[in-house]
């Protein structure tokens, strides 16, 4: 992994990755006061090119972002056809904490004892209402909806430190393969 200090020339010190790992990885709750801090954003990219941004289940599991949506919706398409994404996760205040955007590719999994894996790890961070069954590769809503899963195998993560001291650190983890 490539670690790029981007506040360098303001004296300011690097993220550390560990940091961020483990913070994602808590699933620590936010700021109840922070606007918006329990969302993650993400960004696909439409068939004409341009960026769709939307809010997504999300949960950071085994080093990687794992995303669910139903799979008839915009960001499954989009995903499906262009596998580069951006997840963006706020995690505390807005004077305080770490914000962290993901750039990556998105794979489908349809390995059923994997979903079972990702069923309790969602219902796990998001409540009860997130009780999802395995069922033909895919995940179902209790009311009967498709869901997808995607595994985000991060390429490039910016860290944006906020508090005492404001830092922001860039992380290249792989080349993206060509084509």
């Amino acid at each position: 992994m490539d670690v790029i200090n981007l506040g360098v020339d303001d004296g300011l010190p690097p993220v550390d990755w560990s940091a961020v790992v483990e913070r994602l990885a808590s699933g620590a709750s936010p700021d109840p006061e922070s606007f918006n801090a329990r969302t993650t954003w993400l960004t696909t990219v439409n068939a004409d090119g341009s960026p769709h941004v939307t809010p997504v289940g999300a949960l950071w599991m085994e080093g990687t972002f794992w995303v669910q949506t139903g799979a008839g919706t915009r960001k499954a398409r989009n995903l499906a056809a262009n596998p580069h994404c951006v997840l963006l996760t706020g995690r505390n205040s807005l004077r305080e904490g770490l914000d962290v955007v993901v750039e990556g590719d998105a794979e489908r999994v349809d390995d059923e004892a994997y979903l079972r894996r990702l069923a309790g790890a969602f219902a796990g961070k998001y409540g009860p209402q997130w009780r999802l069954q395995v069922q033909e590769g895919a995940l179902r809503r209790s009311e009967g909806g498709r869901v997808w899963a995607f595994k985000v195998t991060p390429v490039k993560a910016f860290g944006f430190g906020k508090g005492e001291t404001y830092s922001q650190t860039r992380w290249r983890f792989q080349p993206r393969p060509a084509g």
